[in-house]
């Protein structure tokens, strides 16, 4: 069986076929102190001297490294020639380009995917300076497009590896309804999902602080926040925004709770309705989901529910793409405001995996926000796990 970088990099030579680009020049130092986003998926490792790691569209799997990470680089098992030095890196490079005399040359730089501009200005800089009087300095070109790609399309072992972090999560999640109580605070019980985390040997999928984010009530601030000291009442809603990170994979799920008041049976109906939209959001926004549509068609079905159902706008993507990093790829489902640059206008590829998670607040009950992890397949979308598809009541 591949590794896993092995599958990626044999990933990536077909993609430079599809995208007719000659090579992809990956240029780095010194990784572990700011690495390039792509280092996991094609290296696994961290290097330190100027190294580049070279694949063309005929094939060729081409590291330069320094020589005491030679070895490392043969033990990939992903690259079929390391070429090695020891005082300076410019003329293995030069050597390898004259030899290939490739045409156009991709490299980690990107004005709208971060995931694809791991090239530092400075080693841009330097990397000019090596190439300067060579045909090859015209011929370099954003690996933008290869690296979305690359990062998007996730290999069956990918996919498997996400599903296993969302069965995790949803482990924690149930584990967490059996100890939720009024009056308990945020942060107790996001302490008690903390420890889950110790007990299942897994990460959280983004800052500890705020993974997860637990709002009791309308007074819980919403957002990239940590959980304060407001206890949970009977009335509340209870929101979570949590993800694990297992076997260098994410999920990112959000869950909702309703306390009930005394006397009630079920939620009242303004709560249910706002349950209910959130969810006919998030089921239309998964019918839109095809192959070659833009991003921002889902987000315009998701969004729209909410609008037509009199809910204010939610005031960010429905959508992102999950991966090693929990806001993974480039591509995402929102619409096409100034922040998010051209990514609502990237199209939708079987096998990458988005968040749905369109959200509304209550008022006098809290916020209501769903999110489920799908993926994208060759006739449409499916949930990678079950969906709330019921308001769980306490």
């Amino acid at each position: 069986m591949l590794s896993l970088v092995q599958e990626k990099v044999q990933q990536a030579i077909g993609i430079l076929q599809e995208l007719d680009l000659d090579m992809w020049l990956t240029f780095v130092r010194e990784t572990s102190a700011g690495g390039d986003p792509v280092l996991p998926l094609i290296y696994g490792l961290d290097l330190t001297w100027q190294s580049a790691l070279v694949l063309t569209k005929s094939g060729n799997r081409i590291a330069i490294v320094g020589r005491l990470e030679a070895e490392a680089a043969r033990r990939t098992g992903a690259y079929d020639t390391v070429i090695y030095y020891d005082q300076s890196f410019q003329p293995e490079l030069l050597s390898l380009l004259d030899k290939l005399q490739p045409g156009r040359i991709a490299i980690n730089y990107s004005i709208n995917d971060v995931h694809a501009d791991g090239l530092t200005h400075g080693m841009y800089q330097l990397l000019c300076k090596y190439l300067d009087g060579t045909p090859y300095l015209s011929r370099l070109v954003s690996a933008e497009k290869l690296l979305s790609a690359l990062r998007g399309r996730k290999t069956k072992q990918e996919i498997d590896r996400v599903q296993a972090s969302i069965c995790t999560t949803f482990d924690i999640y149930q584990r967490t309804y059996e100890y939720l109580k009024v009056g308990m605070t945020e942060k107790e019980v996001s302490d008690f999902m903390h420890a889950q985390l110790d007990e299942f040997g897994v990460r959280p999928a983004w800052e500890l602080i705020n993974c997860p984010t637990v709002n009791a009530g309308p007074d819980s601030p919403i957002g990239h926040v940590g959980p304060t000291e407001i206890k949970i009442q009977p009335g509340h809603l209870i929101h979570f925004d949590f993800g694990v990170l297992q076997d260098d994979y994410c999920s990112d799920i959000q869950r909702v709770v309703y306390f009930l008041r005394l006397g009630e049976q079920t939620s009242p109906p303004e709560v249910q309705r706002g349950f209910e939209t959130v969810r006919s959001a998030i089921q239309n926004a998964l019918a839109a989901m095809q192959p070659g549509i833009p991003g921002k068609t889902v987000d315009q079905a998701a969004r729209q529910t909410i609008l037509s159902a009199g809910y204010p706008e939610y005031p960010y993507a429905t959508g992102h793409q999950v991966g090693r990093v929990v806001h993974d790829g480039a591509g995402i489902l929102g619409p096409e405001w100034e922040r998010y640059g051209d990514t609502p206008n990237y199209l939708l590829e079987a096998g990458q995996v988005y968040t749905l998670e369109p959200g509304l607040a209550i008022p006098g009950y809290g916020y209501l926000g769903l999110e489920e992890d799908v993926l994208v397949t060759s006739t449409g979308a499916r949930y990678l796990g079950d969906p709330q598809s019921e308001l769980i009541v306490l």
